[in-house]
């Protein structure tokens, strides 16, 4: 498996890679391991135990997040798209880092087979570019209504570029998710890393 550190137009953002597997093809199709905790740990450098798995299928458009979870159940997230394709974002919520407020972005789908590690500190969401999409996301912690937050979307302050105009489509998004705080507010709450 090769990794790749990720970056956002100006500057590095230490924490998240992008994972990219072997895929063994031949005329009867393809074989890959989509996780293997070994090397996953030695291309972290450190171990990371995984608590729950997550599935969510959704149609063209959606837009889900930015969420994440703060203690004791905070989650890093090893995201993947088995069908489709979607566009993955993750944003600096850790208060220390240089690069908080800096967000990345990769293109996740069934036919790059690529994941995207978003370590605890980040807030992750992702729009779907394709008819369907089905992703899949390891957890590192289990889902907590008490610890789970959210930040807008479409914060100003984050600038996120989502390809919404690109590919000709309004985002379809919950309520819970378009009536989000922006960072700021988490910020004055106490609700980031």
């Amino acid at each position: 498996m090769e990794y790749t550190t990720l970056s956002n137009e100006k500057e590095e953002i230490e924490g998240p890679l992008l994972l990219t597997p072997n895929v063994f093809n031949d005329e009867r199709g393809y074989f890959y391991e989509s996780w293997n905790e070994k090397i996953f740990n030695s291309i972290l450098g450190k171990e990371v135990r995984f608590k729950q798995d997550n599935i969510s299928h959704s149609i063209k458009g959606v837009l889900r997040g930015l969420h994440y979870q703060l203690k004791p159940e905070s989650q890093g997230k090893l995201v993947r798209c088995s069908y489709g394709s979607i566009f993955d974002v993750a944003v600096d919520i850790r208060k220390e880092s240089k690069t908080f407020g800096k967000w990345l972005s990769a293109e996740l789908s069934s036919e790059n087979k690529k994941q995207l590690w978003i370590p605890v500190g980040f807030a992750h969401g992702f729009l779907t570019i394709s008819d369907h999409a089905e992703v899949n996301y390891k957890a590192t912690g289990f889902w907590n209504k008490d610890c789970e937050h959210s930040i807008r979307w479409n914060d100003k302050d984050l600038k996120i570029t989502w390809p919404i105009k690109e590919f000709g489509f309004e985002p379809v998004i919950n309520e819970k998710d378009a009536s989000a705080p922006f960072l700021k507010e988490s910020i004055m709450k106490g609700n980031i890393f």
